[in-house]
């Protein structure tokens, strides 16, 4: 992989324009599920039967002490509730959000169907922790 980073500095001490621009060209491709793996919070994707198909690095090690749950049905492992409101998300398109404190940290869980050429093709899962306080900001 080459990097290459480019700097221009406009002359502060003249009447041009005082900018700073950094590019970053790369000449790598990004391929879809590559960059998932090295972000801070555990993905995992279902397809619309419920059977999970990805886990990033995260997610792995999240749910290490169950196994390899590349090809299991994520709804063998939930409760009849939590079946419920995947099947409502995979049915409507709706998405679900909530909190829950687990081995000391409170993490944000954020499920929402995604798409295939505009038809819910299966469920995103994005589970990230988060401080016990934190900034709530109205923008």
């Amino acid at each position: 992989m080459r990097i290459f980073a480019l700097l221009f500095i406009h002359d502060y001490k003249t009447i041009r324009h005082k900018v700073l621009t950094i590019k970053l060209v790369t000449d790598m491709e990004i391929s879809a599920l590559q960059w998932p793996d090295d972000i801070n919070c555990a993905v995992t994707v279902c397809d619309i039967n419920g059977v999970i198909k990805y886990m990033n690095r995260r997610a792995k090690e999240t749910f290490a002490a169950h196994g390899d749950l590349i090809g299991k049905n994520l709804f063998e492992c939930h409760s009849e509730e939590s079946r419920a409101k995947i099947r409502h998300m995979l049915a409507t398109g709706d998405s679900n959000a909530y909190t829950i404190s687990k081995n000391g940290q409170r993490k944000v869980i954020y499920q929402t169907p995604w798409r295939c050429g505009g038809v819910i093709a299966g469920m995103v899962e994005i589970s990230m922790v988060v401080p016990e306080s934190m900034p709530h900001y109205i923008r």
